[in-house]
């Protein structure tokens, strides 16, 4: 247990933090791509040091730089460029619609809607949506491409209200839904004291988040990085809720992300009851021990070894004189990347399938960033999955590369190479 000689205090309960729980030394900000032309500019590096809270148990990021230098404007993030990520986001719409009965008379609002991909499938089934999202790009593209209301904020308490109090019928929700966002917010109070403002009584909030239980077995450190402030686990989550009068009653697990959950909650005292999964996640996260703090501890000597087994792999692949390259400019991946000192000379350039991010530089490392075509240019011997939540889909659109032999790495949990 290591002590800090700056305290900080928890985001969610207040509590003073002392317990470290992984360090990755210092990184750029994971999505901070450049341009060439200023490749020979000196670019800014930050601590990536994470923390667990005693009391509560939050996994949470040495907060060193505000929401709006990650989000506000313009984001490179669009999700609509994942197949998979549609697909997964279009089995929501319909579930939910189903289990909760939405009609033309309901209301679906997502907390950082991003690019319009999951209200899209409601929109398409004639229900009201409204997106709310502070990367103005992003929601220019929802509204022009898919006819997705979108509302340019931030969101917590003061957004909330002033949606509710709208009569046009974008006011208060009887569904809200948030993916991968509570991670990203750094006044967690604010934001779901917000939820509650704006939930309609008898709606339904649901919120999907990598599982801070897979994180650490899978030793994806790779997800830690200045976006991501909170590191979450049900526990913690169901603690934060419970501050704000809003209960979880159901929670189901998901493969997205190297693994993540989606929970159901409601106004306290009027959601429906616990549901049997929600009980065995719990006893899940007791046996792993997340209300203690070993299992958190442990955690940076893992990182140290896949870092190790990792870079072994790489340098034995060099030495042989292979050629390797990277697919996905994703912010994991800059994690990964700028943490073991994977550099040029190691990788020859990296691949993305959104044209926002081709032609620019990754951050700290400087490497290239292509349309994928450019692998098939080039035939590399091996292409280095860094989005490895996403291997199956890349390893499909980037199946040809086995004409000439080419495989594929995926780096963690330990690096294995695939046909």
């Amino acid at each position: 247990m290591a002590d800090v000689t700056r305290t900080l205090p928890c985001r969610a309960c207040g509590t003073p933090l002392t317990h470290v729980f992984v360090d990755l030394g210092m990184s750029p900000v994971s999505n901070a791509m450049r341009k060439p032309s200023e490749a020979h500019e000196a670019e800014a590096f930050y601590p990536l040091r994470t923390f667990v809270c005693e009391s509560c148990k939050l996994v949470q990021i040495d907060d060193v730089q505000p929401a709006e230098a990650h989000f506000h404007g313009s984001y490179t993030y669009f999700s609509s460029y994942s197949s998979s990520w549609l697909e997964h986001a279009r089995r929501y719409a319909e579930m939910m619609t189903a289990r909760f009965g939405l009609s033309a008379s309901s209301k679906v609002i997502e907390v950082a809607s991003n690019d319009g991909y999951l209200l899209q499938y409601f929109k398409a089934q004639g229900i009201p949506v409204l997106g709310i999202d502070p990367a103005a790009n992003c929601a220019e593209v929802a509204e022009r491409e898919r006819g997705v209301p979108t509302l340019v904020r931030f969101f917590g308490v003061e957004t909330a209200r002033e949606v509710a109090a709208q009569d046009d019928g974008s006011g208060q929700a009887d569904v809200i839904a948030g993916n991968n966002v509570l991670a990203h917010v750094p006044d967690l109070n604010d934001f779901v004291g917000g939820l509650k403002v704006l939930l309609k009584a008898g709606g339904v909030i649901t919120i999907e988040f990598p599982h801070l239980l897979g994180l650490i077995e899978g030793k994806y450190f790779d997800t830690i990085y200045h976006e991501h402030y909170s590191y979450l686990s049900l526990l913690a989550v169901e603690r934060l809720f419970a501050k704000h009068s809003l209960a979880v009653f159901d929670v189901e697990g998901l493969p997205t992300h190297g693994g993540s959950l989606r929970i159901f909650a409601g106004h306290a005292g009027s959601t429906p009851d616990a549901s049997e999964r929600l009980g065995a996640w719990r006893a899940k996260e007791a046996t792993a021990g997340l209300d203690g703090l070993d299992i958190y501890t442990a955690f940076a000597a893992e990182v140290r070894h896949a870092k190790r087994a990792l870079l072994g792999q790489l340098i034995a692949l060099k030495e042989q004189g292979a050629s390797i390259v990277a697919y996905g400019a994703a912010a994991k991946g800059n994690t990964l990347l700028n943490y073991c000192g994977i550099r040029g000379d190691f990788i020859d350039y990296a691949v993305d399938s959104s044209p926002h991010k081709q032609g620019l530089l990754l951050p700290g490392t400087a490497i290239p960033v292509h349309a994928p075509d450019r692998i098939f240019e080039t035939k590399p011997d091996y292409v280095l999955i860094l989005p490895w939540n996403l291997k199956d889909e890349i390893m499909e659109k980037a199946a040809g590369i086995r004409a000439w032999g080419g495989r594929f790495i995926v780096p963690l949990p330990n690096p294995h190479i695939l046909p």
